[in-house]
C-alpha cells in the first residue's frame, strides 16, 4: 500500500513554525541590544553635548573667538572651531529650512542649520556679558533692561521671575552656565515621556542647549543683536522709534500709516459722581510736551471681529522685518533690502484689555493663510503656586490649535485680506523709519476706520516671532553677515580704547 506523503501546506506550517521560534528570540534580542545600547551611551552624548556648551561659551566669551575676527564656514579664513562648523550644506537639507519644532526634523542635530544656530546662539550669549553694564539704547544699560524685561517671565512650572538671576554679571553668568544645561536635559527629558518615547532625549538636549528654537530664546537672540548693534553703532537714529511718540510723529511726517492721535494740548476726565475735587485727571499730551499720547479708541475690523469673541480687545498681527541695511550704517538701503519674515494674529481672548492674552496664530507669509494656533502665556505665570504638579504646563500647544476658545470660533483656514499688501506697507515703513535696525516687530491693525482700514500701532525692535514660523536660513544668514560685521567693529572698538556713552 502506498504511504501518505506530508502535503506541502503541512510542511510549510511546520517551517514557518521552526522559522517564528527562531526569529522571535533574535528579533527580541536585537531590540533589547539596541535599547541597551542606546541607554548605555545617552550619557555620553549628553556629556558631549554638554562640553560643546561649554566649549563654544567660552571660545566667544574668553578665548580666540573673542579676540579674533569671526569668519563663519566657507570664508577662506574660517574662525570657527571644527566643533561647530558641521557639514557642508546640500540639496538634503534643503526641507529644513522653515521653523518648526526641531524635534520633528529627523537629524535635525546633524544639519548645517543646527551648527549655524548653535554658533550664533553662542556668539551672542556669551556677547550679552560683553554688553552687561555698557549702555543700552533704551535703557542706561544692557544689565537694566534685561532685569526690567525679565521681571514678568519665569521659566514655566518655577513662578519664579528671572529678573531675580540676572540683578548683577556673577549671578547671571550662574544662571547660563548652571540652569542651562539643567532646564535643557529636563525639558529634553519631558517632551520625550509626553511623545511616549518618539523624541530623541539626547536630539532635544543639544537643540535646548545648543540652537534653542523656543519663542523666548528666539526672542533673547533678537535682543541680544539689536543690543550689540545699536552699542557699536553709537546708536543710529532709528532705534528712536522705540519711543512710541517718535514713531508717530515721524510716521506722519513720512508718510506712513500710524495710528490716529488727538492734536490737543491736554484733556480732563473727570468721575461723573465724586465731588471735591475727587477723580479728576489732567493729561498733557505729547504734542504738547507732554507725557501722554492721547488717542481715540480703535476698533477692529470686519474681518477680525469675525474671528473674535464677543467683547475682545483691539487684535493686531505682529509681522517681523529684517533690514540687510543696518549690517553697513553707512550705506543706503532700500525697500528690496528689507524683507518680511513672519506674521501672527494675535487673537484676544474675551474682556482682556489687550491682545497681549491671546491666541497665536501663525500666519503664511506667502499666501496669507491663518495656520495652527498657540499660546506663550505660560512663560508669564509668577508665584510659588505656579510650580505645583498639573499647575503650569511645561510646554504649550504646537501650533493645534484651529478654533479660538472663547467661542469655538473657527480661526485656522482662513486667508488674511492682502497680505501682500500688508506685507510691503511693513517692508516700506522699515525703509522710510529704521533701516538701520536690524529687525523690527511691527503691530498692524486691520481696523473698521474706513478712512485708515490697515494702520501701524507701534514697533518694537527688540522683538519676538511670537511663534510664527519663518525661513530659518534666511534669518540665520542675515545674523551671521550681521555677527561678521559687529564682531570686526568690536574689534576696532576695543583697540582704540573705545569709552561707550
Amino acid at each position: 500500500p502506498l504511504r501518505s506523503q506530508p502535503s506541502s501546506s503541512s510542511s510549510f506550517s511546520s517551517s514557518h513554525s521552526q522559522f517564528t521560534s527562531i526569529s522571535l528570540p533574535i528579533l527580541c534580542f536585537v531590540i533589547i541590544s539596541i535599547a541597551m545600547g542606546q541607554i548605555i551611551s545617552l550619557p555620553f552624548k549628553l556629556a558631549s553635548t554638554t562640553l560643546t556648551f561649554y566649549r563654544g561659551f567660552f571660545h566667544y566669551l574668553l578665548g580666540r573667538g573673542r579676540n579674533s575676527p569671526y569668519y563663519p564656514p566657507g570664508h577662506a579664513e574660517c574662525t570657527v572651531p571644527s566643533y561647530l562648523r558641521g557639514p557642508p550644506a546640500d540639496a538634503s537639507f534643503a526641507d529644513v529650512t522653515l521653523s518648526s519644532s526641531s524635534w520633528t526634523v529627523p537629524s535635525f542635530t546633524r544639519t548645517p542649520l543646527f551648527y549655524q544656530h548653535a554658533r550664533l546662539h553662542l556668539f551672542t550669549l556669551a556677547s550679552a556679558f560683553y554688553l552687561y553694564d555698557k549702555p543700552h539704547y533704551r535703557k542706561g544699560s544692557y544689565g537694566e533692561d534685561i532685569v526690567d524685561n525679565f521681571a514678568n517671565v519665569a521659566i514655566p512650572g518655577t513662578g519664579l521671575p528671572l529678573s531675580l538671576f540676572v540683578w548683577n554679571r556673577p549671578m547671571a553668568f550662574g544662571l547660563v552656565c548652571a540652569a542651562s544645561p539643567i532646564v535643557s536635559a529636563v525639558a529634553a527629558l519631558h517632551l520625550w515621556v509626553k511623545t511616549r518615547g518618539k523624541s530623541s532625549i539626547s536630539e532635544e538636549y543639544a537643540i535646548r542647549l545648543l540652537a534653542p528654537d523656543d519663542w523666548f530664546s528666539y526672542w533673547r537672540l533678537n535682543c541680544r543683536i539689536a543690543g550689540m548693534h545699536a552699542l557699536l553703532n553709537d546708536v543710529p537714529p532709528g532705534y528712536e522709534m522705540e519711543n512710541k511718540w517718535t514713531f508717530l510723529e515721524e510716521g506722519a511726517k513720512r508718510g506712513v500709516p500710524v495710528s490716529p492721535y488727538l492734536d490737543t494740548p491736554a484733556i480732563v476726565v473727570k468721575h461723573r459722581n465724586e465731588e471735591g475735587g475727587l477723580g479728576i485727571y489732567f493729561y498733557k499730551n505729547a504734542t504738547d510736551g507732554g507725557d501722554w499720547i492721547i488717542q481715540e479708541r480703535i476698533s477692529n475690523g470686519d474681518w477680525v471681529n469675525k474671528h473674535l469673541p464677543p467683547n475682545a480687545p483691539l487684535s493686531t498681527f505682529r509681522v517681523i522685518t529684517q533690514s540687510r541695511g543696518a549690517i553697513d550704517v553707512t550705506k543706503e538701503c532700500k525697500t528690496e533690502d528689507v524683507t518680511a519674515l513672519s506674521c501672527v494674529f494675535r487673537a484676544g481672548r474675551r474682556d482682556a484689555a489687550t491682545d497681549h492674552d491671546s491666541i497665536l496664530f501663525d500666519v503664511d507669509v506667502k499666501t496669507g493663510k491663518v495656520l495652527g494656533g498657540t499660546t506663550n502665556a505660560h512663560w508669564y505665570r509668577l508665584g510659588p503656586h505656579e510650580c505645583l504638579p498639573g499647575r503650569c504646563p511645561w510646554r504649550s500647544k504646537d501650533h493645534d490649535v484651529t478654533h479660538h476658545p472663547d467661542g469655538e470660533i473657527p480661526v485656522s483656514g482662513a486667508v488674511v485680506p492682502d497680505i501682500r499688501d500688508i506685507l510691503h506697507l511693513v517692508e516700506t515703513s522699515h525703509a522710510k523709519l529704521c533701516p538701520d535696525v536690524p529687525l523690527v516687530g511691527w503691530d498692524v491693525v486691520l481696523s473698521a476706520d474706513e478712512k485708515l482700514p490697515v494702520c501701524l500701532l507701534e514697533v518694537n525692535l527688540s522683538c519676538n516671532f511670537f511663534r510664527g514660523s519663518f525661513d530659518r536660513k534666511v534669518y540665520l544668514d542675515f545674523l551671521e553677515d550681521m555677527v561678521v560685521k559687529m564682531q570686526g567693529m568690536r574689534l576696532v572698538a576695543d583697540g582704540e580704547g573705545k569709552k561707550f556713552k
